[in-house]
């Protein structure tokens, strides 16, 4: 057993490096390296959560890395049914997403680069969930990041996604700052890095931290902002779309934006001491609600739903020969049966439609704000059902623009169904959307967070569960999920045209224009960082090179020339200079 951690973390690795060393002219064996490479690693994830089935501990297989004085750091791994559950998710998900890729990609030139970039980012996200200690998270956190802004930059050509990536890139860099400096501030308080270390000496001191528990929540949910493109640095994720779709799929859905959310639930019990809970309320609704298990349960319903949305939508890309705008689209669902079957699969879940997985995981969130919540809160709760009917009129928007109607544009004549490789993820996918909710995941994560009410239920009883367990949010996600859907049929049953920008007006032009962050944001920028760097320009330039350097060369310079101008070669001016200095040199003495 402690042989497989080190497989299921190396491997994708390993394949990143065969490729750009060995195969990149060789596109087929460079994507079968690369798939091969995390289906073992998936295979290796259910050997190792096999072994250590119904003991879930930290297993301890770890080296020691790095020592400071009295900081050390192990290079470790952490099994319990956390990083089990997304071990399963990042290598399962991800790897349906490689397969999908070596048909979408095929016909790519670059597609050895793109299988390298695609192991690499595997093998970031699995050193994440693996690390036992912060700073081990850290590094593989900002190897997540390198390798996304590798994969969002793939086509750097276009200046689009040239700068798509380096926007990535830097906004994480702002959230990945407060994360290293709460960081620091954790082992100054408590001494150490290591999780286990960490629970163990806040369960003997919970107010270990003292008035220092808030800043240092705040600090660790700044890298969760960056990486789960959380307000304000939220700006990175739509620009981000400019990577191929399977890129889409794989930082939305299975790894990227999950990483802030499995980060958070990992170190929950340092964000759960006195002191910091209230600031983080409000942030991250289902961890500052107390409720870690639900969080993470959402996580991994919507892992399978919104891969299967992404890779369908690429699906139909494909077939309409990369044709993205759905006012040209309609008529699809007799043109791609399966990806239309599919596509709705992945849009019921993801709005909570029962019996499906959404259902199930939406309802533990809204359950913990609801009126008879662990931590109720009125407000959030009525934002989080606001949520859940824009969520279910925006899909309800989509599927009936592009798959239902009258085809709106000759590109749909020619449509077909997209090859094997590609639909078989669909349907797995679709398959994992419908029965995730009621494959005991819930109670799993319950028990781990120590959730005394998560005790195993039977299947009927888990198909039931929300309406006898929190009645108030079923009945209004499901209220809002309808609402959602009505007003969508309204405005787009037979709509060849958007209706909706004429209606809203001011408010259609400021969503189109992203309500002006970018904008906001380059002005912040040209007050501050620019503003800095021209006063730096001008004192380099001319106080630094031009009064101190080349002011020194220059008087240097003016005194050698008046020098020079003594040296005549003259000997009778030579012994007049003589008599002169003897004689001034006789005035200041006897004087």
């Amino acid at each position: 057993m402690s042989l497989l951690p080190w497989l299921i973390l190396f491997l994708p690795l390993a394949g990143a490096v065969g490729i750009t060393l060995f195969t990149q002219r060789d596109r087929d064996l460079s994507a079968k390296i690369s798939i091969a490479a995390v289906w073992l690693s998936f295979f290796f994830s259910g050997l190792l959560c096999l072994f250590t089935s119904g003991t879930f501990k930290d297993a301890g297989l770890s080296a020691e890395w790095l020592t400071v004085g009295d900081l050390v750091v192990d290079f470790g791994f952490i099994i319990d049914p956390l990083s089990s559950l997304m071990l399963f998710i990042v290598t399962g998900v991800g790897g349906l997403i490689h397969i999908y890729s070596y048909g979408y990609m095929h016909e790519d030139r670059a597609v050895s680069r793109f299988f390298a970039s695609l192991s690499l980012f595997t093998f970031a996200m699995l050193g994440v969930v693996l690390a036992n200690n912060l700073l081990m998270m850290f590094i593989f956190w900002e190897l997540v990041g390198v390798s996304s802004y590798l994969l969002i930059g793939f086509w750097y050509e276009k200046e689009s996604a040239a700068d798509a990536a380096k926007k990535a890139f830097i906004t994480n860099r702002l959230g990945d700052f407060g994360f290293i400096l709460g960081i620091i501030l954790v082992w100054a308080t408590l001494g150490g890095l290591n999780f286990s270390v960490l629970k163990e000496t806040l369960a003997k001191n919970p107010g270990a931290m003292g008035g220092l528990a808030t800043a240092a929540g705040l600090l660790l949910f700044c890298g969760a902002m960056g990486k789960s493109a959380q307000f304000p640095l939220h700006v990175w994720l739509p620009d981000a779309m400019e990577g191929p779709t399977p890129v889409s799929a794989l930082i939305h859905a299975a790894t990227m934006v999950a990483a802030g959310v499995y980060m958070l639930c990992r170190v929950f019990f340092l964000l759960d001491v006195p002191g910091s809970h209230a600031q983080l309320g409000y942030m991250v609704m289902a961890v500052g609600l107390a409720a870690p298990g639900a969080a993470m349960f959402h996580l991994a319903t919507h892992a399978f739903f919104k891969a299967l949305l992404f890779l369908g939508a690429g699906s139909v890309i494909h077939a309409l020969h990369h044709e993205q705008d759905i006012w040209k689209m309609g008529g699809l669902k007799s043109k791609l049966p399966t990806t239309y079957r599919t596509f709705l699969i992945g849009t019921l879940a993801l709005c909570g439609v029962p019996p499906l997985s959404g259902f199930y995981s939406k309802d533990g969130i809204l359950a913990a704000a609801s009126p008879s919540g662990s931590h109720p809160n009125p407000f959030l709760f009525i934002l989080v059902v606001g949520v859940a009917a824009l969520t279910a009129f925006y899909m309800a928007r989509l599927f009936l623009v592009a798959f239902l109607g009258k085809a709106k544009d000759h590109c749909v004549d020619h449509a077909h169904e997209s090859p094997g490789v590609m639909i078989w993820p669909l349907r797995i996918l679709g398959t994992l959307s419908v029965i995730a909710g009621f494959m005991g995941l819930e109670q799993m994560l319950g028990r781990f967070f120590g959730d005394e009410h998560a005790h195993s239920l039977g299947y009927i009883a888990q198909l039931f569960a929300p309406f006898g367990h929190a009645p108030l949010a079923a009945f209004f996600g499901l209220f809002a999920t309808v609402l959602g859907f009505s007003v969508a049929y309204a405005l787009y049953a037979n709509a060849s045209t958007d209706p909706l920008p004429a209606k809203l007006g001011f408010l259609a032009r400021a969503m189109r224009d992203r309500f002006y962050f970018d904008e906001i944001y380059t002005g912040l920028i040209r007050l501050t960082h620019e503003a800095i760097s021209y006063v730096a320009s001008w004192i380099d330039r001319w106080l630094v090179a031009g009064l101190v350097v080349r002011g020194t060369h220059g008087t240097t310079e003016l005194f050698g020339r008046a020098l020079r101008l003594v040296q005549t070669g003259n000997l009778q001016t030579y012994a007049f200079l003589l008599v002169l200095g003897v004689a001034l040199l006789l005035f200041i003495i006897l004087k």
